[in-house]
């Protein structure tokens, strides 16, 4: 079969893949869409370093083509979102409610797949780049057959990511102000959700202009140019002279971390989602947190709890509230991967997408 792996030195299309049948507790999926996310490029440029060959992609949407014995919230022929979160479903934090806390969602890579013979590690325990994937059955959602299933896809990284920093990690009130720094996949539904939770202002920052016209789309108010030679701090406090309530950053860089910190009024939190390289350090003057009430606080997967936050999404997508149509900027064969690549970098993309 196909599917896209990282040697360590080239990601590229291969045709003789393998994957094993399902265990017990897991699902194979016949997939239908992918996303293509920047973590996916981090492999790539080395910002996530991660041991090769590997099989690339954690965004994705799909059939069901067989389930291991114990599993039974899923069937052959459902339609699925796979999220990338491989909880245990049996600790302290699993069960109040916390499976982004789950140590065993941690550092359980595994090699499911084969490449002439060679055993070949899955990603973010999802690998989506395949013709087929075996997961965790916690990591299958079924969905209705209504939502297409390039749209669906982008609920298990993008819109998890973003819209459930607002929804689960955050606590913005009504007519709170925000800024949101990147906006990208995760960006977008972070402004969309903050739209849903009837924000006040809501600043969009990003370096090129031309996302100005999606961030709107999605529910900015104002966008602010950032980059060289733009000062997006100073316009953001002439937007909002006493600061903003919250804070999102969505890029994973220390230097745009501090920005945003200094967007924040007295009292106000910044919420960082973006991933930086794993020895990226912040810097950050105490008392500007101490002696006004600011806060950090960091966001893994949207504090997703998968089993309850896939289906909502899909709720509020039938209903007309969650916009997942308009992120699909354009879709493409799986052989068009590196021509994905190059529309992100060239900032043509809110999601591209990869269709078997």
């Amino acid at each position: 079969m196909r599917g896209i792996v990282w040697d360590g030195k080239e990601a590229a299309l291969t045709n003789d893949l393998e994957v094993r049948e399902p265990r017990p507790t897991e699902v194979a999926v016949k997939m239908v869409a992918a996303g293509v996310c920047h973590s996916d490029l981090s492999v790539i440029d080395g910002t996530i370093p991660f041991p090769p060959p590997v099989v690339l992609g954690h965004e994705g949407a799909g059939i069901v083509e067989s389930v291991g014995n114990a599993v039974d919230h899923v069937k052959p022929g459902d339609h699925v979102v796979i999220t990338t979160l491989a909880y245990c479903g049996r600790c302290g934090p699993c069960n109040t409610g916390h499976p982004t806390w789950c140590k065993k969602s941690f550092g359980n890579i595994g090699k499911p797949f084969t490449l002439n013979g060679d055993s070949v590690y899955n990603f973010a325990a999802a690998s989506v780049f395949a013709d087929v994937t075996v997961v965790s059955a916690n990591q299958v959602v079924p969905i209705s057959e209504e939502v297409p299933l390039e749209s669906a896809a982008l609920i298990g990284c993008g819109v998890i990511t973003g819209v459930g920093a607002v929804f689960n990690r955050a606590d913005v009130k009504q007519g709170q102000d925000v800024t949101v720094f990147g906006v990208g996949g995760i960006g977008l539904n972070v402004i969309q959700a903050l739209r849903l939770s009837d924000a006040g202002r809501i600043i969009a920052v990003d370096t090129l202009p031309q996302k100005e016209e999606v961030a709107r789309q999605f529910g900015a108010t104002d966008f602010v140019l950032a980059g060289e030679g733009q000062d997006s701090v100073a316009a953001i406090k002439e937007l909002l002279p006493d600061g903003a309530a919250w804070a999102f950053e969505c890029v994973g860089h220390p230097a745009v971390i501090g920005d945003a910190l200094q967007t924040l009024g007295w009292g106000g939190s910044c919420v960082i989602i973006g991933v930086p390289s794993p020895t990226a350090m912040l810097e950050v003057q105490v008392t500007h947190l101490t002696h006004i009430d600011r806060g950090i606080m960091g966001c893994r997967y949207g504090s997703a709890q998968p089993h309850h936050d896939v289906p909502l999404f899909v709720k509020l997508y039938l209903d007309g509230k969650l916009k997942l149509d308009e992120l699909v900027s354009a879709t493409y064969p799986l052989d068009g991967f590196q021509q994905v690549i190059d529309d992100m970098h060239e900032g043509k993309l809110a999601r591209g997408v990869l269709k078997f």
